[in-house]
């Protein structure tokens, strides 16, 4: 089955980068496709200081959704938006000011991995942090503070985050330099751990003891993950979200039902409602996923609440029942009301198609009513 090959090269433009990311990129493309992905054939999506982080999600959806391996390629400069405190992959526009509104927030690239079958997905990075982001990385992670750069547990990630440079200047993403000469040689290693240490191995007086190294090996045998996926490509619906909720369980029991490990298979089905084709069981679970969120104390603006009602959203519309359109459009409206999202609209949004079904006859007049009922929390 062909590869895909996404190469993302991003930095701010003038003054203030930390690394000229896009100088990788000539090295990369000298690379056969076949090599950069270690398939026999594959397809390159290459990025070079995109402007915007939503034509930057729509290109990594795309690779996530394509049925072969996937390696990711990135190279370029981590930021800490001023609200949340969370990294961001800075792009050609982002200031330290924008950094929310221009720049690609890193949960993405999780949250559009999390569908991919258990081993199929490799990332390679080469990524240069400020004074602030350093800091952040360095602390340790604890229970419900996971490592920032997450990129999902079915994901290989191989590569290091390197300091901000001692001197004023731009750097280079000498790691993936290293890895791309490594490549051009046409003669890719079996394990991409070695690949990995090879590189390392180049830059080693450029960044010995001072580096994060990132390595994380993708699912073992067995994985649970992989068994839900197996049902899923078999067309074996019922059977994947019965494992699942078997799972959900277990984790539950286990960690607490609104741990951060039982609320994963909880996302789980409610992805598997929608790869079933059933919209409305998909938009209920999501909504009562942010729900839970919500309510053990989460901000609305928490990248996983935030999550959690965009889906909820998209699989709403999908829905063509009016009685189903209605019925849980006004318990959405109200959630958009507490959790607005990134995109400004999205409750008049769902008003507007609230009117419109019931100008077509799919409701009784005088039934929308789209604001909260007395007692209920108000919208901002």
């Amino acid at each position: 089955m062909p590869g895909t090959v996404l190469l993302l090269a991003a930095s701010p433009l003038g003054r203030g980068r930390l690394v000229d990311a896009a100088s990788v990129l000539p090295v990369l493309a000298a690379v056969p496709p076949s090599v950069l992905s270690g398939a026999d054939t594959a397809n390159v999506v290459e990025l070079a200081d995109p402007l915007e982080p939503q034509a930057v999600l729509t290109r990594l959806r795309a690779a996530a959704a394509a049925p072969g391996p996937l390696t990711v390629y990135v190279a370029g400069e981590l930021r800490l938006d001023r609200r949340q405190r969370l990294p961001h992959l800075a792009l050609a526009r982002t200031t330290p000011a924008t950094v929310r509104y221009t720049a690609l927030p890193w949960h993405w690239f999780r949250d559009e991995l999390r569908l991919r079958p258990a081993g199929a997905t490799t990332l390679f990075l080469d990524l240069r942090a400020d004074a602030d982001t350093w800091q952040a990385l360095c602390a340790p992670p604890g229970p419900g503070r996971p490592f920032p750069l997450d990129c999902g547990r079915d994901a290989a990630v191989y590569g290091r985050v390197a300091p901000p440079p001692a001197r004023r200047g731009v750097a280079s993403p000498a790691y993936m330099k290293a890895l791309a000469t490594l490549l051009r040689s046409g003669r890719r290693p079996a394990e991409e751990e070695e690949l990995h240490q090879r590189a390392l191995a180049r830059i080693a007086p450029e960044g010995a003891g001072t580096d994060l190294v990132l390595e994380q090996r993708g699912p073992l045998p067995g994985d649970p993950h992989a068994a839900v996926t197996a049902a899923v490509r078999a067309g074996r619906h019922a059977e994947a979200d019965a494992l699942a909720a078997r799972l959900e369980q277990a984790a539950g029991f286990a960690h607490g039902p609104v741990s951060e490990e039982a609320l994963h298979w909880t996302e789980v089905r409610a992805d598997l409602a929608m790869l079933a084709g059933d919209a409305a069981r998909s938009c209920r679970a999501w909504m009562a996923l942010a729900g839970v969120r919500l309510a053990a104390g989460q901000p609305a603006d928490a990248p996983a609440v935030e999550a959690a009602v965009d889906r909820a959203h998209h699989q709403w519309g999908r829905i063509d029942d009016p009685v189903r359109v209605r019925e849980l459009g006004l318990e959405l409206v109200g959630l958009r009301g507490r959790v607005p999202g990134r995109r400004e609209g999205a409750v008049e949004h769902v008003r507007r198609r609230l009117r419109e079904v019931q100008g077509r006859g799919g409701m009784p007049p005088g039934h929308l009513r789209t604001d909260p009922p007395q007692g209920a929390t108000a919208m901002p």
